[in-house]
Formats: structure tokens, sequence, C-alpha cells
């Protein structure tokens, strides 16, 4: 290896390692919260400002917001308090559908310096839809001579819930 191949080798890994601990500090832990369907407006998710280990002098001066990557905006940061707040109603069914689980995926956004913070909302579905029947009435024939302990299978019901 000649002594300028030695130097590009070197220029290579200090770019490398450069890079790596920008973007280190620029994209930190994931935080998770969860939360129930349907909760009010202006209800408490979590306090994203102490749970990043940011000071509430800190959320102001350096301009703390969350955005989300779904693109409507369920969520806002209180800037006094530094609690992630309910935006707007969150209907499960709605964004979710029958998925098993609901995961609503934000960016925490801090400036000067910049930091990246991802955290994900888990949605948990309540009971708030009763199932429904295709018919209001079914009638079974149950012949005299039936056994104890013989089902009778039925048609499901519908519920949008899961």
């Amino acid at each position: 290896m000649t002594k300028g191949e030695g130097y590009r080798a070197w220029g290579w890994q200090a770019l490398w390692w450069h890079h790596f601990f920008l973007l280190w500090s620029t994209i930190d832990a994931q935080t998770r919260y969860s939360i129930q369907e349907e909760l009010k407006r202006g209800s408490v998710v979590g306090n994203v400002a102490k749970d990043l280990g940011l000071g509430l002098a800190e959320i102001f001066e350096r301009k703390l917001r969350v955005a989300s990557e779904a693109g409507e905006q369920f969520f806002s940061v209180d800037a006094g308090r530094g609690e992630l707040l309910v935006n707007d109603r969150i209907d499960r069914e709605a964004l979710c559908g029958q998925s098993a689980s609901c995961v609503l995926p934000l960016q925490v956004v801090i400036e000067d310096p910049l930091q990246l913070h991802r955290i994900e909302v888990e949605i948990r579905d309540i009971n708030d839809n009763s199932p429904a029947f295709h018919l209001n009435e079914l009638f079974l024939n149950i012949a005299e001579l039936a056994a104890v302990g013989t089902i009778f299978p039925l048609e499901s019901a519908l519920d949008p819930d899961v």
C-alpha cells in the first residue's frame, strides 16, 4: 500500500465515523405509549419532555413539536408542560379496521440542535359497538329425542370491535 492509498482509506473511515455520530445524535431511542380509543380532546397521553430527558425550559427554546407519519394530526404537545395531548377523537375501527394491533407512528422534532425521536402510540380497543346478527329472530327445530349436550351451530354475529 502506498502512502497516498493509506491517506484515502483513513479519509473514508473518518467520513464514515463522522456520519455515524451525526446520525447517532439525530435519531434516538423509541418511546411507546398506549391509550384507549375515543379519549376526549385534551387528554394526556404522556409527558414527552420528561421521557426524552428534556427540561421545561428546553421545550420552548428548542421548539419541541410532534409530526404524524400518517398525515392526520391526532396529537399535539403542550409547550408549557411537555405533555403529549389528544388533538382529536380517535376511532380505532376507522383507523385500523379489524387489525389486531393499531399503532400510530409519530416523530418528535426538537431544533437547535436538530433531534428526531420516534414515538409510537398504541390505540387499544374499547367495546363501543354492539354485535349485530343478520336475522333478528332464529327458529330452531329440536327433536324430542335430541341428546343432552347436543350442539346446534348458529351464525356468528358481526362486531366491528376486535
